[in-house]
């Protein structure tokens, strides 16, 4: 396996570029999957810079497109896994327990979601994974819900797959000019990140406001 450079330029030998180029020259396949691990348990780690990376490393030789397809595909199934198990291991009673102290919201709020949850499941499962910062949180809920881990596993490998699939093989395809994928994901991250922030300010908005209403008619609240 040879050296090659691979970090973008202007990016320093310290950046996250740098650092998964060390670990994809050093370890080659398993460095991208540690890579991609982590990024899955610590999302402010951007795949959109690691995984055309790795597609790119591919395409110079450093490793092959089957080993990069694999290696990070079965680091997001651990990553995942483990967020998985920490809602396992968090349970539903601590769950309720810590969200009863939260302001601004009820427990009826948390057993809607756990309903929704069991409706939605599979598929928040399953696209969640194509979806920047939400690929790495939906497995919480996935094991507070304790969804069958076998099902948890098809449905996150199979996400994931096809997820670092479209981020490496771009990486390949583009060659040196790999960090353009960067931007494109980029915006639909912080497209996802908007949209989240404005449902969290409408929630927000509703719950200060309809709150009195409904403490002033009797704890009912007709729609509108």
């Amino acid at each position: 396996m040879h050296s090659v450079t691979l970090a973008l330029e202007g990016e320093p030998s310290g950046g996250i570029a740098g650092w998964a180029t060390g670990l994809v020259e050093a370890m080659g396949g398993p460095g991208a999957g540690i890579a991609i691990a982590l990024e899955n348990l610590f999302p402010p780690l951007p795949s959109e810079i690691i995984l055309p990376l790795t597609g790119f490393a591919a395409g110079q030789g450093v490793l092959s497109l089957a080993s990069a397809l694999f290696w990070t595909t079965l680091g997001s199934v651990v990553g995942a896994t483990a967020l998985y198990w920490l809602g396992a291991l968090l349970g539903r009673e601590r769950m309720y327990a810590i969200w009863a102290r939260l302001p601004l919201v009820k427990v009826s709020d948390l057993a809607k979601t756990e309903a929704w949850f069991a409706k939605h499941g599979r598929k928040a499962v399953f696209f969640g994974r194509m979806v920047p910062i939400f690929r790495s949180l939906i497995s919480v809920p996935a094991g507070v819900e304790r969804m069958p881990l076998l099902l948890f596993l098809v449905l996150t490998s199979l996400g994931s797959a096809i997820w670092n699939s479209v981020l490496v093989l771009a990486g390949y395809w583009l060659g040196d000019q790999w960090h353009v994928v960067e931007n494109y994901v980029g915006v639909f991250s912080k497209v996802v990140l908007a949209a989240v922030v404005v449902a969290v300010v409408v929630f927000v908005g509703r719950r200060l406001l309809v709150k009195p209403a409904r403490s002033g008619s009797g704890g009912r609240h007709r729609r509108t």
